[in-house]
């Protein structure tokens, strides 16, 4: 039987054969798993001891699990790098829960995902113009909520006053929580527009009339609404919280 540490290792050395044959720079695991969460730990150790790759993450960990990892990588004398997970003036849960203290304390870079939360933090959708599909379920809640349409009363304010873009606030915010933001773009007006947030960046008070803001919005998706798993059942180990 292939161990999950063989695993990974096959997988990097697929990557790397097809490539440039270069260690990767950052190999993440994706999401906690249910059970044997402590091999796929090993698994990270395994292929940086072997040079294979230069840092080793993971991704939607929350607070129990983080820390659990960080000591498992630490015992074999490895930093875990980072943490993706999602976090956005709509999704604050990680702020809320002391996950990103936790991040912070540990020293592993927070990389938050879906900054834009779904494209609700562009400026882009409205009452009269909904996404498709799931999507618009989230919107017809949101868009009907006066704590939302301050919000981006808000953000079109500031917006307007570096003479930037809704969706350039939305980004800024997540960078002045001290994470690296790694919003989606599929064209490349979009993919422009996200690196000239780079070019400002907010004010104390711009920060806190956002959080003051956002913090009243409901009707966005909740943690219990994401798939993952929440406890390793082997070991009990909290895995998800945010």
């Amino acid at each position: 039987m292939t161990c999950v540490s063989d695993e990974f290792i096959q997988h990097i050395c697929i990557h790397t054969t097809n490539n440039s044959g270069e260690p990767i720079d950052l190999y993440q695991i994706h999401f906690p798993n249910a059970y044997a969460n402590e091999d796929y730990w090993d698994g990270l150790a395994d292929c940086y001891a072997q040079g294979l790759v230069k840092n080793v993450g993971v991704s939607n960990y929350g607070v129990d699990a983080l820390r659990a990892c960080h000591a498992k990588l630490n015992e074999r004398g490895i930093k875990l790098a980072s943490n993706q997970i999602q976090m956005s003036l709509l999704y604050r849960w990680p702020l809320e829960n002391g996950l990103l203290d936790t991040c912070k304390e540990l020293d592993v870079t927070v990389l938050s995902y879906s900054p834009l939360a779904l494209g609700y933090l562009t400026g882009k959708y409205s009452k009269s113009n909904l996404p498709k599909g799931p999507r618009a379920k989230i919107g017809e809640q949101l868009f009907f909520s006066s704590e939302f349409d301050n919000l981006q009363t808000v953000m079109k304010d500031i917006a307007t006053k570096h003479n930037g873009e809704v969706s350039q606030v939305a980004i800024n915010w997540a960078i002045a929580k001290g994470t690296t933001p790694i919003p989606g773009a599929r064209t490349l007006k979009q993919v422009k527009q996200n690196l000239a947030t780079l070019d400002w960046s907010l004010t104390a008070d711009e920060v806190k009339a956002l959080d003051d803001a956002s913090s009243k919005v409901t009707g966005f998706v909740t943690p219990d609404k994401n798939p993952f798993p929440r406890e390793d059942k082997d070991t009990g180990l909290k895995m998800y919280d945010s």
